[in-house]
């Protein structure tokens, strides 16, 4: 389908009102009952489900920190967090000194896994029951979105 090009102004800003609102709501659904679930703030969240799905369940804490959109001091404040909680461990790089892994410990690890099977459960319940079919076509347009404007 072509988009129509003399879209009204106030109906293509809704639209994208829509879409923002639309993904806020969901988004603080899922947060809240993943931190009441997990004890898990947003931030922690993301990061230990980038580190569950990478190799060997680490990664340079720079590039993690930059991946999460965390500033410098903000993710050390999260990664301080995960490590007291053991979910989270620093390990140097035997290559390169300057290079600091994040990893997930084994409770860690424990954690993340449950916490993404709780996640892919809740998005089912909210996301994918409501819009059916159309959950899919909301992924491939987001996945344009991204690709065309990130």
């Amino acid at each position: 389908m072509t988009p129509d090009p003399h879209t009204d102004d106030d109906e293509i800003v809704t639209w994208w009102g829509l879409v923002i609102e639309g993904y806020l709501a969901t988004q603080d659904t899922l947060m809240a009952e993943l931190a009441t679930r997990f004890d898990l703030a947003p931030a922690s969240f993301d990061i230990l489900m980038r580190l569950v799905r990478s190799p060997e369940h680490r990664m340079p804490m720079t590039r993690l920190a930059t991946e999460a959109a965390l500033s410098s001091g903000g993710f050390t404040k999260v990664a301080d967090r995960l490590a007291a909680a053991d979910l989270l461990c620093r390990i140097p790089s035997p290559d390169d000194r300057r290079v600091t892994y994040a990893a997930l410990t084994e409770h860690g690890l424990d954690v993340a896994t449950r916490a993404r099977a709780a996640c892919a459960e809740i998005l089912r319940r909210i996301v994918l029951t409501p819009l059916g079919e159309d959950a899919a076509a909301l992924a491939n347009a987001m996945r344009t979105l991204r690709s065309v404007n990130g």
